[in-house]
């Protein structure tokens, strides 16, 4: 986009062209930054679950995953006002245009990857969780079952008592893991919503404009809706068809009638 706008701003343009190059390099930086990032958070979902999988690691996953969906609403908030800029007349206006298009379509490429990733996360949160709280309980019945046979035991001494301290200790950790991990993918779940809004921002700033986009989740109910008024349309039009063929019948007999009433007038005057 360097060689952009050099005739526009010879002729005053030059603080228009210089903020469409500010958007889109900007614009262009974040969507590397996003598929970067989703590169990372790929490598890390693929150890959840695993024996890989820490507090540490969800912690930066949800951290990354955090920072990008930030970034895709910057992103998001930067395109609508880079597609609203006046663009120079011309070539090179039409250069400018191709360039918002380019970048709206890498853009949700990007994020058609990002959402991908993030509800590949959610499922392996949610059954990682699933498998947390059911060895929990499991270890609690377990604890629980142990002390009993300390209690009835003879010489059920101050290690044993020690003992049941430290599985309470450990069992509050646990809960504790667990919780924080319930958060988490509570905030993914909320998050991937954000970038279903974001789908449906560019699909409106694209229909404004009359441009053609690829989503996964903002076209489908669009394409959907459009099916369906297009067969309401359709059939519409044959009913109207069938309506006008009617319409066009009933007058012909009319005018027939009425030419017949006419010719007996006339017929039986002359024999008057």
């Amino acid at each position: 986009m360097a060689g952009f706008g050099t005739n526009y701003q010879s002729g005053g343009g030059g603080g228009e062209i210089n903020r469409l190059q500010k958007y889109s390099h900007t614009i262009g930086s974040n969507i590397q930054k996003i598929a970067q990032n989703v590169k990372s958070m790929q490598q890390l979902v693929n150890q959840l679950g695993t024996e890989q999988d820490s507090p540490q690691l969800q912690a930066q996953l949800h951290k990354v995953q955090q920072y990008t969906n930030g970034l895709a609403k910057d992103t998001t908030a930067e395109l609508r006002t880079f597609k609203n800029l006046p663009a120079p007349p011309g070539e090179e206006g039409r250069a400018w245009r191709m360039q918002q298009d380019r970048l709206t379509k890498q853009f949700t490429q990007t994020l058609n990857e990002f959402q991908a990733t993030q509800r590949q996360a959610a499922n392996k949160e949610k059954e990682a969780l699933r498998k947390a709280r059911a060895d929990s309980d499991s270890q609690y019945f377990d604890r629980g079952s142990s002390a009993l046979v300390d209690i009835g035991g003879e010489g059920g001494s101050s290690s044993s008592a020690g003992q049941q301290l430290q599985h309470q200790l450990e069992q509050e950790e646990e809960l504790r893991a667990i919780k924080e991990r319930e958060s988490q993918i509570r905030q993914l779940e909320a998050d991937i919503g954000d970038v279903n809004q974001i789908f449906k921002d560019l699909a409106t700033m694209v229909h404004e404009q009359g441009e053609v986009i690829d989503s996964i989740e903002a076209n489908v109910e669009t394409a959907q809706v459009n099916v369906s008024q297009g067969n309401v349309q359709l059939a519409s039009a044959r009913l109207c068809q069938n309506k006008g063929c009617r319409k066009k019948v009933i007058l012909a007999i009319i005018l027939a009638v009425i030419v017949s009433i006419i010719i007996g007038l006339i017929v039986w005057s002359s024999k008057k």
